[in-house]
């Protein structure tokens, strides 16, 4: 009953939100509130900046495409502040078509859908609110009904410029049904809907031969003519084409490159002078931000071809390439499991992480300077800190290939792999080494990837698997540490003692005989090599850490073994590296003891409680490096 009362109340906002009056009250409206009387570029700008705007790491992230965009920030703030602001802007971008161009499933669809959805949504804002001529099937701007002589007092008067002319029907309509006075036209408040079919077209290519016209600028009502006597009486024409429904919102042109010539023209006058021809009218008047969206072998080919000149200075190409971040190709993984019948299923952990280093790595042009691998070039790409480089040498890589990412292995490919590996997987759960597998095998299935682009692949499923051993091991280490949580503790405050006698240039007294002894420096070097300081790096590692010990005393905390994450590491690696042969024999053992029983299963326990495994992967997991330290 919840969602009968839920849907009841959604009625009723929508009874709240209807608004209807004559065209004398739309005017007050917009005396007052001049943001309604805005054009359709605006509003879509408007619409993406009142969802939020942060800025990160220098690059402007738009709240709106949050949650189904991943990892395309850079190409989304080029988008929003080359062509919707300066469009909102009145600027000559908005006399353009704006195409999406980039690979497969890239994004450029979902762009174009959440766009759509959005401006829906929008219209039920008070920012967003649209009013148009009631019963016009273009839901015609009410300022159209302004007189061309008059339009520059009004501007005078209301500091808004209309643009447009009054449609054929609306001319007819006020001098029939309103005898002339355009202040008594009715005007009433419409919420865009693709369904419906109001502020949001679509139009897809067929058949060349069999397409009309008519699907995008309306046709003759035949069944009307008897009554109205002429084929240029506007009543005796339907105004349903996607051009015509568009009106006021947003046109999306599927695939528009492999549109038959005669539909594109007319988007020429559309885009370049707001209106286009239909029937045997005089031209009509449309404001519709037009977005199409094509793949970068299809636009070579287009403006390839002379005839097509004169669409090519009326279109503005934004790239929409390949997500390069691991972290946020994860996340486009995560999301379309989450959004299946699978959702439930066990993966383990990092198993998304694996595929989409792989992915990434496919997609990635092999760095110029001889000083940096593509692995290295994957991580600073992430975010992640690579020593010896900085955001400088970030922002130099980026620029050294323009069409970086518009290649390499598709999301499509590897969820469709993830998704025979748990269909296929008889068990609780699958891990990076089963996708490793599956993505494997499918690279044979796959038909657009040639025989060296398979070797080239090949050898990236090698590398991920390579990353993937060094984060299990990571896994298993930091498990088996926190069993052995004293020791490590025992360890480091042994480390301490060292530091601190080191830096005050001060002896150690030894606890079983009591003399002073030097601090021990291959104790100290021991657990400084496991996070690579070097031998001339060791002073001011030790320095560094004696000073947040006194900062910690200050503040009358105490410094312990979370204190430091370098130096946590370092005690984790060093104790780990101790304990190998222990891991090894209880990992390898058929036959374990009780003791070693015992701390397998604290291991494992720990795994599941803390690292997010099951049982099942967890086991599977500590087999791995088990055989992974017996090689």
């Amino acid at each position: 009953m919840d969602i009968l009362k839920k849907i009841e109340g959604y009625r009723v906002e929508e009874e709240k939100l209807k608004w209807e009056g004559t065209f004398a009250d739309y005017l007050n409206i917009i005396k007052e509130r001049p943001i309604v009387a805005q054009s359709a570029h605006s509003r879509v700008f408007n619409m993406i900046k009142d969802a939020g705007v942060e800025e990160v790491n220098g690059v402007r992230k738009y709240k709106f495409f949050s949650g189904q965009l991943f990892g395309l920030e850079e190409a989304l703030e080029r988008l929003v502040e080359e062509y919707f602001h300066p469009a909102a802007k009145r600027l000559d971008v908005r006399k353009r078509i704006l195409l999406l161009m980039g690979p497969v499933s890239g994004g450029k669809s979902t762009l174009v859908s959440m766009l759509k959805r959005g401006i829906e949504a929008y219209s039920r804002t008070d920012n967003g609110a649209v009013y148009a001529i009631k019963g016009c099937p273009m839901h015609e701007d009410p300022l159209h009904l302004i007189p061309q002589h008059l339009r520059a007092d009004f501007y005078e008067e209301y500091g808004i410029r209309i643009e447009g002319n009054l449609s054929p029907l609306n001319t007819m309509r006020v001098e029939k049904e309103y005898s002339g006075r355009m202040e008594d036209v009715l005007v009433e408040r419409v919420f865009f809907s693709e369904d419906k079919r109001v502020g949001v077209g679509t139009f897809s290519p067929s058949d060349p031969k069999s397409q009309d016209i008519a699907d995008l600028t309306g046709s003759i009502d035949f069944s009307t003519i008897a009554e109205y006597g002429s084929e240029s009486d506007p009543r005796a024409y339907r105004f349903d084409g996607e051009l015509n429904k568009a009106n006021r919102g947003l046109m999306e042109f599927q695939e528009m490159l492999k549109c038959d010539e005669k539909f594109l023209w007319h988007l020429l006058s559309l885009t370049q002078e707001g209106n286009f021809k239909a029937g045997r009218f005089a031209l009509i008047s449309a404001d519709e931000l037009v977005v199409a969206h094509t793949n970068e072998t299809e636009y070579r080919s287009f403006i390839s071809n002379k005839k097509n000149e004169a669409l090519h200075s009326r279109i503005i190409v934004m790239p929409v390439p390949y997500n390069l971040k691991v972290t946020q190709e994860e996340r486009i993984y995560d999301k379309m499991i989450r959004e299946s019948d699978v959702s439930d299923f066990h993966i383990a952990p990092h198993t998304l992480r694996v595929a989409a280093m792989f992915t990434i790595l496919t997609r990635l042009k092999e760095p110029k300077r001889g000083d940096i691998d593509l692995i290295k070039k994957m991580r600073l790409y992430d975010g992640e800190n690579v020593e010896g480089f900085n955001s400088a040498d970030l922002e130099e890589m980026k620029k050294e290939y323009q069409d970086e990412g518009m290649s390499g292995i598709d999301p499509r490919y590897v969820i469709n792999r993830i998704s025979s590996t748990i269909i296929r997987k008889d068990m609780s759960s699958i891990n990076a080494l089963d996708v490793l597998r599956s993505l494997k095998e499918g690279l044979d299935q796959h038909p657009s990837i040639t025989q060296e682009l398979r070797e080239k692949y090949l050898n990236f499923i090698s590398v991920a698997r390579k990353e993937y051993d060094d984060i299990a091991k990571k896994e298993v280490q930091k498990a088996f540490v926190y069993s052995y949580e004293e020791s490590a503790k025992t360890l480091m405050d042994n480390y301490l003692d060292n530091v601190e006698a080191y830096c005050n240039k001060a002896k150690l007294r030894d606890p079983l005989t009591g003399e002073e002894i030097n601090p021990d420096e291959k104790l100290m070097r021991s657990i400084e090599e496991q996070i690579g300081i070097s031998e001339n790096a060791k002073k001011a590692f030790r320095e560094e850490i004696l000073i947040r010990i006194s900062a910690y005393a200050r503040k009358g905390k105490r410094f312990d073994y979370n204190s430091h994450d370098r130096l946590r590491e370092a005690i984790q690696k060093k104790l780990f590296a101790d304990l190998k042969d222990v891991v090894k024999i209880t990992t390898s053992s058929k036959t374990p003891d009780e003791q070693q029983l015992k701390k397998v299963n604290e291991v494992v326990a720990r795994l599941i409680d803390e690292h997010g495994y099951n049982s099942t992967s967890a086991n599977d997991l500590l087999k791995y490096v088990g055989s992974l330290l017996n090689r």
